[in-house]
């Protein structure tokens, strides 16, 4: 067998050994060694440290656990009753009020979080039970709580964002704005399919009591002014140190950890066994993303040094297919591969064999990473693997099906694909707001 034949079986045992339940990150190390043994000798365990090290100083991935410990704080402060409760009755005239309030909620408690998992099976506690017993259809109510918790994923502050940008080596700044128009625009979309699907059928959203419409101005306010507006101006001075170049990331995130500190201390849920919990699932999540690092930069070495990489790389090149064809094609393969993995063993072990190939075919690495994004939210939607309806089905009553929860999440799965053409057809959504601050 020629190196690059080696190269190929060494990715296909990979795939074959992940399938079959093992984990990844040591997957990854044990295949890196293995064939990087017979390709480099014992100069493959000086490249073995050499990544950790590198994985260890990465600045860049020092947000992560911060932005993870803000997120798991966040999480539990108590907040999301209060939030959910002040933006329906705030958005009470509005067709569908409790759908787009759940929208609404989900989208700024998945950007405070980023862990899609919590999203969904706190909202699914929350929101759900009171949308059912309001009349609302099941599957739309399923398919709003599924759909929204997703959006953490896309809207800044990100952590796949962050690894995405460590992976391909671009600035984790201007992809964070870069992110906040398409994330924008798909949470609109959403909004606008559950207002028109109650206009259009009204008996799938029944309108509010009319004892909740006569709620005064002032009392809403209030409400939004304890929890609503907390959260927001949270996010916003996070996100906005980093737009403009007040602080870095990491030092963003630093101050985001902080914040969320104050805040739960601020709603009296600042236990020690809460606090506790958050710094060891911080901990643990963190160390799996590190793991995956490490695993993933070693096995890519070995590969690249056998040639693996380059035969994918003459064989696509030899495809002549244009930009659009090839970058179906990626996300195609990217949302395939949504079912069986995580988005962290996607973005840090297969973003990477495209990376390569987009100045070839002219493509921003940022639009990339973008449709990466939205295209892993795919990944959490279409069954059979849809881990937002498993999280759901978990906390659910016990009359919403499995079954309903797909159904409801596919037309979702649709305004996710037209988020994904508007950015291909007009890349200025996401390259606007860059440009305009950083220039070209």
């Amino acid at each position: 067998m020629t190196d690059a034949q080696v190269a190929l079986l060494m990715m296909g045992l990979f795939i074959f050994a992940i399938l079959l339940g093992f984990p990844v990150a040591f997957t990854l190390v044990a295949m890196a060694v293995f064939f990087g043994y017979y390709a480099m000798g014992d100069r493959l365990f000086n490249l073995l440290v050499q990544n950790t090290y590198d994985i260890m100083a990465n600045d860049v991935l020092v947000a992560v656990p911060l932005f993870l410990f803000m997120g798991y704080i966040v999480e539990r402060a108590d907040i999301l009753d209060r939030l959910f409760f002040s933006i329906q009755l705030a958005a009470r005239r509005v067709p569908a009020s409790m759908a787009v309030a759940a929208l609404i909620t989900c989208a700024l408690f998945a950007t405070a979080t980023g862990i899609v998992g919590a999203v969904v099976t706190l909202m699914g506690l929350l929101a759900l039970p009171p949308m059912l017993k309001a009349g609302y259809n099941q599957r739309l109510a399923s398919g709003v709580i599924c759909a929204g918790g997703t959006l953490g994923i896309l809207i800044p502050p990100s952590i796949m964002l962050i690894v995405y940008a460590a992976t391909s080596s671009i600035s984790v700044v201007r992809l964070y704005a870069a992110a906040l128009f398409p994330g924008f625009i798909l949470a609109g979309l959403y909004v606008l399919y559950v207002i028109g699907r109650a206009i259009i059928n009204p008996s799938l959203a029944p309108k509010v009591s009319k004892e909740e419409m006569q709620v005064s101005f002032w009392e809403v306010f209030l409400r939004l002014l304890t929890s609503f507006f907390p959260l927001a101006l949270l996010i916003t001075s996070v996100l906005g140190a980093i737009l403009f170049g007040l602080a870095t990331p990491s030092e963003a995130a630093a101050v985001g950890a902080l914040g969320a500190l104050v805040l739960a201390a601020a709603y009296r849920a600042l236990t020690w066994d809460r606090l506790r919990e958050s710094v060891f699932l911080t901990a643990r999540t963190s160390a799996m993303v590190i793991y995956l690092f490490i695993g993933s930069w070693t096995f890519s070495s070995v590969f690249s040094y056998l040639g693996g990489d380059k035969l994918i790389e003459e064989w696509v090149l030899s495809l002549d297919l244009s930009p659009v064809t090839f970058l179906i094609l990626a996300q195609l393969i990217i949302f395939l591969l949504g079912w069986p993995l995580e988005w962290t063993e996607i973005i840090i072990i297969f973003v990477p064999i495209f990376l390569p190939l987009l100045p070839y075919f002219d493509i921003d690495p940022i639009i990339f990473g973008l449709l990466v994004a939205l295209n892993l939210q795919t990944s959490f939607l279409t069954p059979p693997m849809a881990m937002s309806a498993y999280y759901l089905k978990g906390v659910a009553p016990p009359q919403v099906g499995l079954v309903d929860i797909f159904r409801g999440s596919m037309p979702f799965l649709v305004m996710v694909f037209i988020a994904m053409a508007m950015l291909y057809i007009f890349p200025d959504i996401a390259l606007y707001l860059p440009t305009l601050i950083y220039g070209r």
